[in-house]
């Protein structure tokens, strides 16, 4: 990954600008980071300015960073117990300016990181390897004993107190990183350029690891364009379950076409997604599309995601619409489904990558990522929970 951090460009900037600076580095590189992931911080004297709510890294300004009391922030970590509602709520009371941005939920994990500069990312390089039955290893041997790599657990508070019970008496200054597991990486330092080169370091060196371990090389896409009639049929169907007009289209790329060739496709793309937050966006799984019968498959989805809804709920979640976000049709590429323009641009980078991520990771083993239970979690967050019922009332 190239580094493209210009010392001349970064100097004369104060601490709160640098962290601009280098966010927005971050954040223009798809392969870290994609629409509104990743975090990024900087603490000065008592406050810690962390990426807020709504806020995208490519584009972040002064303004997207949420500041916020160490103090509060520095307490919460030392709970045991803290529910995502509370922890949201406690940091919007320990904000210095009121009209600031909702603070990140990985805000209390910046505050424990004793360094002034942290960068948070999804690094698809780093994650794919992760996402392999011994990517634990593999990410061991890679990295040697300077990486602390952490097994999943839900982000926010949970995340948190796990990294606090594990490092406590580490010696900080002789870790490079942290990896969570199918999740990202954490980098940090007291100065912003030596934070980011870690992070470009680390994800090279994944990059570098995948392409002697897992290169693709895919063949020229040959393959029949799917019916324009079939595309408006599946348009209606998923239309149907989702209660609003969406759009089908049709991703016949080298990569689209070889995933929908893989042998044992549907173990693929039930094995979980990329990073956790990409379920929120584009499902737990795809629909499978049989060529002759595409529709079918659509009523397959819509049963198949209600029986992972009454497996994994508790009376307090509230359904989310049955509707595929993607769809896999074998021999002939992937579907995208979207209500307007812009969720087709989010859900087609999403799904790209994610693509990629499974090609590779099959060539190490398979590809094995969350489980539908903590896919689960992630869907049904009690925050975006509450976004619906309050929709509803």
């Amino acid at each position: 990954m190239l580094n493209r951090f210009d010392p001349q460009v970064a100097a004369g900037l104060s601490p709160l600008e640098l962290r601009v600076y280098t966010s927005r580095l971050l954040g223009r590189e798809p392969d870290l980071v994609l629409h509104g992931g990743g975090n990024t911080s900087v603490k000065i004297d008592d406050t810690l300015y962390v990426k807020g709510s709504g806020w995208n890294l490519d584009t972040i300004e002064a303004a997207g960073f949420a500041p916020v009391a160490m103090e509060a922030l520095l307490e919460m970590a030392q709970r045991e117990q803290l529910s995502d509602t509370e922890m949201v709520a406690l940091q919007r009371k320990a904000l210095r300016d009121p009209n600031a941005p909702n603070p990140s939920i990985e805000a209390i994990l910046h505050a424990l990181i004793p360094f002034a500069y942290v960068d948070h990312t999804h690094a698809d390089a780093v994650v794919t390897i992760s996402n392999t039955p011994d990517g634990r290893r593999r990410l061991e041997k890679l990295y040697g004993e300077g990486m602390l790599i952490v097994d999943y657990v839900m982000p926010g508070f949970e995340l948190a107190r796990t990294v606090r019970e594990l490092t406590e008496g580490i010696d900080w200054q002789a870790l490079e990183g942290i990896l969570l597991m199918h999740h990202g990486v954490f980098t940090f330092d007291d100065d912003a350029r030596r934070s980011y080169d870690r992070m470009i370091g680390i994800v090279t060196r994944a990059e570098e690891y995948l392409e002697s371990e897992a290169p693709l090389h895919l063949a020229a896409p040959e393959a029949e364009p799917i019916a324009p009639e079939t595309l408006t049929a599946l348009s209606e169907a998923v239309s149907g379950l989702r209660g609003t007009r969406v759009e089908t289209h049709a991703l016949q790329s080298p990569e689209a076409l070889a995933l929908s060739r893989r042998p044992g496709v549907r173990r693929i793309v039930h094995s979980g997604g990329l990073t956790p937050e990409h379920v929120i966006r584009i499902k737990p799984f795809p629909a499978l599309l049989n060529p002759d019968r595409p529709l079918e498959g659509i009523d397959s989805f819509a049963e198949e995601y209600e029986n992972y809804f009454r497996a994994h709920a508790e009376p307090k979640h509230r359904r989310l619409d049955p509707a595929p976000r993607w769809g896999v049709m074998p021999g002939q590429g992937v579907l995208i489904f979207a209500a307007d323009e812009k969720e087709r641009h989010i859900v087609t980078d999403i799904v790209e990558h994610t693509i990629r991520a499974m090609l590779r990771a099959e060539q190490m083993g398979g590809w094995h990522s969350l489980s539908p239970a903590e896919l689960f979690a992630m869907e049904y967050w009690e925050l975006e929970q509450a976004k619906l019922r309050k929709k509803a009332d």
